[in-house]
């Protein structure tokens, strides 16, 4: 089981009272602060406080993780040619009023909430903490600063420009008015900064054996980040993408500081790529939460809280030998990607799942077992093979919440943005070392000479090296929700759903890029009665196999993948529609501060 739980202690109930939107002021504690941030173990009660405003209702858990970063490129909502709610946050229509999240305990609510817990921890703690680094104080104190910028981030990659709140609620700044988003990079990144120097290594202290508390791999890891990102192309108010125009904020100046960060990371050998690349989401699903693996940092949820395979997992239609909750599927791989994949690479079969599991009814007269069945839609709905109820070890029993942590960051993100910054810097040739580490855990051992040696030493240019990493950020991460933020600080978030529309269109008509593709897929059953065998998936599998397995389907075609699915991806151009808007709800609770931009 995880070594962390939502279990607060009166001290930080009491503390830090949940408002209904951020624009309330929170109560007045029952203990003193001096009392309070003075304790380490009740200072590190109150920022389980700001861990407790992930797991809310309307929070992380089931609107911002479950809907931000689709859809991408690679990532769609299944379901994106609908025009409800739902749909609207993916295919770029979102007004609003959305009913999925226009309501006053919604995810910006929460988001703020914490923050406000945050900075209540940060100030208590500074005045009466005595916090230096390598200290217990210091820990606490860099773990705040650390979730307080986490949390600003993902405000800012959701909204773009939004109110900044680094000191605690008083009177006088109930009501408060969007600042740029500059402003705010700079301080997190500031704040990181100090945090990095605040906080332990993996596994030097007893928090940090855990990656469900933060430690200096991930901060740093993170900063970086948030350094790409604030040099990066977005949307502005005025309606222009761009990069910033402050000179902090540079690419020159940027790219310096996350080089120092990603070296520093990759030098401390505090963390490491996992065997296989199925062990990172075993790991997971396992509630594997040990430091000095891949995972760096995961947002931690207990086991009747987080949507992670109720909302990305492999579809389950019943309760069956895996699952106590018939859910997963919400969410998909775009169809081209799996034809897209090397076929020797084994992170396609990990990440791209052509099958669902079926109702009990229809294998097992008893009503316990399931199996896989190709699905209806054919290759219009794929799977996201990440996240599977039956890599778990726990038995998911709750009706809405499946207990698995959001890994929120992991190494192999370190080794590829090593690649970008150094191509940026120093060129290809110094960025080959760490693109090569990622396709090494990609291919088997006998296949490095060909996919990993000759294809990355054939990068000897920016542009080309470039172009590499972004696909390679495609073939690792699709499903985690990093791709749209990515895309758009590349400014390539139009051109490849553009590009990914018309790879679509080309597969439905078995044409172009796909005209090797088999449209017809033949299945079997494996010994255990419940595993499919398929033939026809792989590019080049073309022949008749009626003879030999029990069942044909018709899997790509006109009427499968159709024009009004694949326009679904996005229907506003989604370069116009980068941020959501901000809820009407807390439009009109802002005494006239907050407006909305982007068009809304």
């Amino acid at each position: 089981m995880k070594r962390f739980k939502y279990i607060l202690g009166f001290i930080a109930a009491s503390f830090l009272v949940s408002c209904e939107d951020y624009l309330d002021t929170p109560a007045q504690s029952t203990l003193d602060q001096s009392i309070i941030f003075a304790s380490p173990d009740l200072a590190m009660k109150a920022v389980m406080g700001i861990h407790q405003s992930f797991g809310e209702t309307n929070s992380y858990r089931g609107r911002y993780l479950a809907w931000y970063g689709l859809n991408s490129d690679v990532e769609w909502y299944n379901s994106s040619e609908k025009t409800t709610g739902q749909a609207q946050l993916a295919n770029y229509t979102v007004t609003p009023t959305n009913d999925q999240m226009n309501t006053a305990n919604n995810a910006w609510a929460k988001m703020y909430e914490g923050i406000e817990r945050a900075n209540l921890c940060i100030h208590g703690i500074r005045k009466y903490g005595n916090p230096t680094p390598g200290s217990e104080m210091g820990q606490i104190l860099g773990e705040a600063l650390t979730l307080r910028a986490l949390i600003y981030a993902d405000l800012v990659r959701a909204w773009g420009d939004v109110p900044a709140r680094f000191e605690p609620i008083t009177t006088s700044t109930i009501y408060m008015a969007k600042s740029d988003r500059d402003v705010i990079y700079k301080q997190l990144i500031a704040d990181l900064g100090e945090a990095a120097e605040l906080v332990a290594w993996p596994n030097a202290t007893t928090m940090t054996k855990t990656i469900e508390h933060v430690n200096k791999a991930f901060v740093k890891s993170f900063r970086a980040r948030l350094c790409l990102v604030a040099a990066g192309y977005s949307l502005r108010p005025d309606g222009q993408i761009r990069r910033s125009n402050d000179p902090e904020l540079s690419v020159s100046k940027m790219y310096e500081i996350a080089k120092k960060e990603v070296l520093d990371v990759i030098g401390s050998k505090t963390a490491k790529l996992e065997p296989t690349f199925a062990d990172v989401f075993k790991k997971n699903l396992r509630d594997d939460v040990s430091a000095g693996g891949e995972g760096l940092f995961e947002i931690p949820f207990a086991d009747g809280r987080g949507r992670m395979v109720f909302t990305f997992g492999v579809k389950h239609n019943s309760i069956d030998q895996y699952t106590a909750q018939a859910k997963g599927g919400d969410a998909g791989v775009v169809p081209y990607l799996f034809y897209d994949f090397d076929t020797k690479d084994t992170r396609r079969d990990v990440t791209c799942v052509p099958y669902e599991w079926s109702s009990v009814k229809d294998y097992d007269k008893t009503g316990t077992r399931s199996k896989q069945i190709l699905n209806s839609s054919g290759a219009a709905k794929w799977y996201f093979g990440k996240f599977r109820y039956e890599w778990m070890k726990r038995r998911v029993t709750s009706t809405n919440d499946d207990g698995v942590n959001k890994q929120y960051m992991r190494y192999a993100e370190v080794l590829l943005m090593a690649a970008e910054i150094l191509n940026e810097l120093e060129g290809p040739a110094v960025a080959a070392p760490y693109l090569k580490e990622i396709r090494q855990r990609a291919f088997n051992r006998a296949e490095w000479p060909t996919k990993v040696d000759a294809y990355v030493n054939a990068l000897q240019d920016k542009e080309s090296m470039f172009k590499a990493i972004v696909d390679e950020h495609a073939f690792e991460f699709t499903g985690e929700m990093l791709r749209k933020e990515a895309l758009i600080r590349w400014n390539l978030l139009k051109d490849k759903m553009d590009v990914a529309k018309v790879k679509m269109t080309e597969l439905s008509n078995l044409s172009g890029r796909y005209s090797d593709v088999n449209g017809k897929l033949y299945s079997r059953y494996a010994a255990d009665g419940e595993t499919l065998e398929i033939y026809g998936l792989n590019r080049g599998e073309i022949e008749d196999k009626t003879s030999e397995y029990s069942t044909v389907t018709s899997w790509i075609s006109t009427t499968k993948l159709t024009a009004l699915k694949i326009n679904s991806l996005y229907l506003t151009d989604p370069n116009t529609r980068q941020f959501w808007p901000i809820w009407q709800n807390f439009i009109d609770s802002s005494n006239g501060l907050l407006k909305n931009d982007y068009g809304y």
